[in-house]
């Protein structure tokens, strides 16, 4: 049975849909007012395997993942940009299609605008106001009241005291008490704004998301997923929104994927190292992208650095080359009695434990470099489909020249390995292999030269 691990658990829980054989999942997606980071990335990927995994066990799939279109930062930059909200906005939609597009990432099921949502967003604040866990202030603005709300800090564990003391929250006079959270923003000169019984407004930024889910996947749903810096205020907010408006419980599983570090730093703009998809892009095939985001388990932290992606390069060329010599037979459905494929199932029912499934890529690339096996070589690719990889041409995947732009810098260790790595293929006989990490290697730079006394290598 497959294992989730529930954030407002702390455990990992049997997966048990509320209606069998159906799962609806909803994922916080992108503000769009900037081009897509590696932190965005990695939500793409992570909750599209997810759900690739749960389309391969037969399940009806219902995901959401919403985009924020309204927002203080929209705002700003279409102001800085002397644009319209909607060009900006359009303009990076597609610019997002377009990076998890490259990266593999199959479109949700719904995509819904935050714009097109505000009259249920209206609606629900006028049922919170109803029930005396909302407010107006003497600004205009509507607030969440936290305190009338006694479960709140169920997620994050603190409890409204710990919050309090513990949270660098904002001092607004106009709050009741300094947790509460906007719901409506009272129009300023300039702004875009809607009629609401409240004045003209638009709607605060948690409660986009309590709209849009009980729209589309309804009041109760199975999964709700997204970065780990969403768990609180986020969705800790949309909690107390959604069960403060409906009595009754919001979602079963909450699953948040780890930070981006970069060389073990906190990926952030104020630190200088800040990278885009699209930068990323330029020096790295996109499924190489992809394969390193799934080589680290989605709860732990993802270390970003040049040497990764390299490393996670060769990685990858192992398995294509495995592919590349052994043409796959076609192969309709995996047999799930194969051993590897067993051993894949166990690690993904696992709570997603894709590192554990990518190594039994590994020992199926390994069986078909032994063994010439088809059926081996059908079942690492059709297992690969299932992670969203390894369906290029091998040939043509192999021949692709995007490298990093610092050609030659691979280092001496991994040079030695791959070195050792040929020096094996030759000895049992497997030349194809051995000519293709040579390759590899010239094509970073790197010049191996054969001679009696055994193999040297220097750099182009």
């Amino acid at each position: 049975m497959l294992k989730i691990y529930n954030s407002i658990a702390r455990e990992k829980q049997d997966f048990v849909p509320i209606i069998p054989g159906k799962v609806k999942i909803y994922v916080c997606g992108m503000t769009v007012y900037d081009y897509c980071h590696l932190g965005h990335a990695r939500v793409l990927v992570v909750f599209d395997t997810v759900i690739r995994w749960f389309k391969a066990n037969d399940f009806d799939v219902s995901y959401v993942r919403n985009i924020t279109d309204i927002d203080d930062k929209i705002i700003k930059r279409a102001q800085e940009n002397n644009e319209s909200i909607g060009t900006l906005t359009q303009r990076f939609i597609q610019a997002m299609n377009e990076d998890s597009s490259a990266l593999g990432v199959s479109s949700p099921t719904y995509e819904p605008r935050a714009t097109d949502y505000v009259e249920n967003m209206i609606g629900m604040i006028g049922t919170l106001i109803e029930k005396d866990l909302a407010y107006r202030a003497s600004n205009g603005d509507v607030y969440y009241a936290v305190h009338n709300f006694p479960s709140y800090g169920q997620l994050s564990g603190k409890s409204l005291n710990d919050l309090r003391a513990g949270e660098r929250v904002e001092i607004d006079s106009n709050k009741k008490d300094p947790l509460d959270f906007v719901l409506w923003k009272s129009a300023k000169p300039g702004e875009p704004f809607w009629e609401s019984p409240w004045g003209r407004g638009r709607p605060g930024w948690h409660i986009e998301c309590s709209a849009m889910s009980e729209q589309l996947l309804g009041v109760h749903f199975d999964i709700h997923g997204g970065g780990q810096d969403l768990q609180f205020p986020h969705h800790e907010n949309e909690i107390a929104q959604s069960e403060g408006a409906h009595d009754h419980p919001f979602v079963n599983y909450w699953m948040h994927n780890g930070f981006v570090r970069v060389d073990n730093e906190k990926m952030s703009k104020s630190l200088g190292n800040f990278f885009t998809v699209r930068e990323i892009l330029k020096h790295y095939q996109p499924e190489v992208v992809r394969f390193f985001i799934l080589r680290a388990q989605y709860r732990s932290p993802l270390n970003y650095s040049d040497q990764h992606l390299k490393d996670t390069k060769l990685a990858l060329d192992r398995l294509y080359i495995a592919l590349k010599e052994v043409k796959p037979i076609d192969m309709p459905a995996i047999d799930w009695n194969n051993l590897h494929a067993q051993r894949f199932k166990t690690a993904m029912e696992d709570d997603f434990n894709t590192p554990e499934a990518i190594a039994v890529l590994f020992e199926l690339a390994s069986d078909v470099n032994k063994t010439g096996s088809k059926e081996n070589a059908g079942l690492l690719k059709g297992l690969g489909n299932l992670l969203g990889l390894l369906q290029q041409n091998p040939q043509e995947y192999l021949q692709n020249k995007v490298v990093t732009s610092e050609l030659n810098s691979l280092p001496q260790d991994a040079i030695e390995r791959l070195i050792q790595q040929r020096i094996s293929a030759r000895k049992e006989g497997r030349y194809s292999d051995a000519d293709a990490i040579r390759k590899n290697l010239l094509e970073q730079g790197i010049i191996l030269e054969d001679n009696p006394q055994g193999t040297t290598w220097r750099r182009s």
